[in-house]
């Protein structure tokens, strides 16, 4: 009899304490959902309001471009990074790290604008400034190209590529025709048939996320005809090839580094008249592009 009543006071025990265990296991499991619910809800408002921020931003660029006379292909290159990292935050998983890997890329853009714009806003000036005192002579316009390559040397020196991104980044690609002398100077021509060779001009970023060392990138050079000049040779990436014209080869040291190439006309032949194309491949990847015309 006494057996039996321990044996009955010892489940009921048991089951007062699994009771309690259920009900603790209930509250923290409660207030486990409330807290992740009230998370998400953080996350989304802030992964939000970076897209807000990055759509000023985007617009911002948007209005400089339309007021630039002269196509600025810093500003489009930077634009079109600002739409790439809202396209990848649209499809971006709602955690805290994925949304602080995207602030600090915001940030960083954020920087990069306001250096761009207030470089652009520089460049229009004196831009407009020298339109007003050129005249057709081929001395003012030599002139005018050699204070151009002036520009394009300071604006390499504020180019910082900031996107968190490994890759190389090429900044302010410029293309042109040359007439080199006896004596080895380059002379800048804009007439085709005066032109011996084409210089085609870029700085490679710093970026310290890349790692240093020998580094190869492929330019591509497509005359008016849409033949590629050069060595015209191809290589295969996956399932895509890519008919370049040279090889740009250097070595990387997670600075800015300046460089110039040179392409030489068909055999036998003068370059055409017309708009040349220029693009700079990283692998297969499009780094960036540029234009120019030979009369």
């Amino acid at each position: 009899m006494e057996s039996s009543q321990k044996a009955s006071t010892g489940l009921k025990v048991g089951l007062g304490i699994l009771l309690v265990l259920f009900l603790v296991t209930a509250f923290y499991a409660s207030k486990l959902y409330t807290d992740k619910q009230e998370t998400e809800a953080t996350l989304v408002s802030e992964k939000q309001q970076v897209m807000n921020d990055l759509n000023n931003m985007a617009k911002q660029y948007d209005e400089a471009i339309a007021e630039s006379e002269v196509k600025n292909q810093d500003l489009i290159s930077a634009r079109e990074r600002i739409q790439g990292l809202m396209d990848s935050l649209k499809v971006s998983q709602n955690s805290v790290n994925s949304l602080w890997r995207y602030k600090k890329k915001y940030m960083a853009l954020e920087e990069e604008m306001d250096i761009l714009l207030v470089e652009n806003d520089r460049l229009k000036g004196e831009n407009e400034l020298l339109a007003s005192s050129l005249d057709s002579t081929q001395v003012q316009l030599a002139e005018r190209t050699i204070f151009t390559d002036s520009l394009l040397v300071q604006n390499t020196e504020l180019a910082n590529v900031v996107e968190d991104a490994a890759a190389l980044q090429t900044v302010g690609l410029l293309g042109m025709g040359v007439l080199e002398r006896s004596s080895g100077k380059q002379v800048p021509m804009e007439r085709a048939r005066r032109s011996d060779k084409i210089k085609v001009c870029f700085t490679v970023a710093k970026n310290m996320l890349t790692e240093a060392g020998d580094k190869e990138l492929y330019v591509q050079v497509i005359d008016p005809k849409n033949n590629v000049l050069g060595s015209n040779e191809q290589i295969q990436f996956e399932d895509q090839v890519l008919n370049y014209s040279l090889i740009s080869r250097f070595n990387y040291e997670n600075r800015n580094l300046n460089i110039c190439e040179y392409v030489l006309p068909p055999s036998d032949a003068k370059f055409e008249k017309g708009t040349y194309k220029i693009n700079v491949f990283n692998d297969k990847e499009l780094m960036s592009s540029s234009e120019f015309t030979l009369k």
